[in-house]
This record gives C-alpha cells, structure tokens and sequence, in this order.
C-alpha cells in the first residue's frame, strides 16, 4: 500500500498506509490525523487544506477551478495548496509529503 507523509502542526511526522485510491484526507482520518474534513470529502469546504511538498506537486494532477475557489476562502494559502479531499492517492504518490497548515477556516459552522 502507497503510504502518505504528514507533517503536523508540531513540526513532526506521520507516515500513514493507505489503499490505492483512497484520498488524503482518507488517509489522515484513518492515520488519526488532526484533519477536519467537515464536509465529509465533497469539496464544500477548505479543513481538509494541506501544503504538498514541493518535490511532489508536479506529480499531482491540476487542482480544478472548484478546488481552486475552495482554496481562496482558506488561510495560509500557498502555491502547493490543495485540498486533502482531492488528491488520490496511487502507487506512484508513495511517500507523498504534505504538510498540515496552522490554520483551518470551516465555513460549515
């Protein structure tokens, strides 16, 4: 199984197995992750917000316009933002690093 790398708020790391398929945020909830995820993965809010790796970016598919205008209504937004919920984890994204914003902004609430 592809495994994903967290690096939490703290500054340490979590590597966490996960099925082919499955998304971050899947990955995070299952790795007990301090990851949100308040709308369950249907891309109506921004908690599951990670910074990928720099190394790793390319590798990923374009965030589409919808994730894009979930980003913008986020904190600390970068230029490797994406949404947890949206990134598919395969076999060639094993080891894929993300790292957890300080913040988090649900507009669920």
């Amino acid at each position: 199984m592809p495994k994903v790398v967290f690096v939490e708020r703290s500054g340490s790391r979590k590597e966490v197995e996960v099925p082919e398929n499955h998304s971050v945020l899947q990955a995070a909830h299952a790795g007990d992750i301090d990851m949100e995820g308040a709308c369950e993965g249907s891309m109506a809010c921004s908690t599951c917000h990670v910074i990928v790796d720099a190394d790793w970016i390319s590798k990923l598919p374009p965030a589409s316009t919808a994730e894009e205008d979930m980003l913008d209504l986020t904190y600390g937004v970068t230029r490797t933002s994406r949404l947890g919920c949206q990134i598919s984890v395969k076999g060639e994204l094993d080891g894929l690093v993300v790292r957890l914003p300080a913040t988090t902004r649900n507009m669920m609430d």
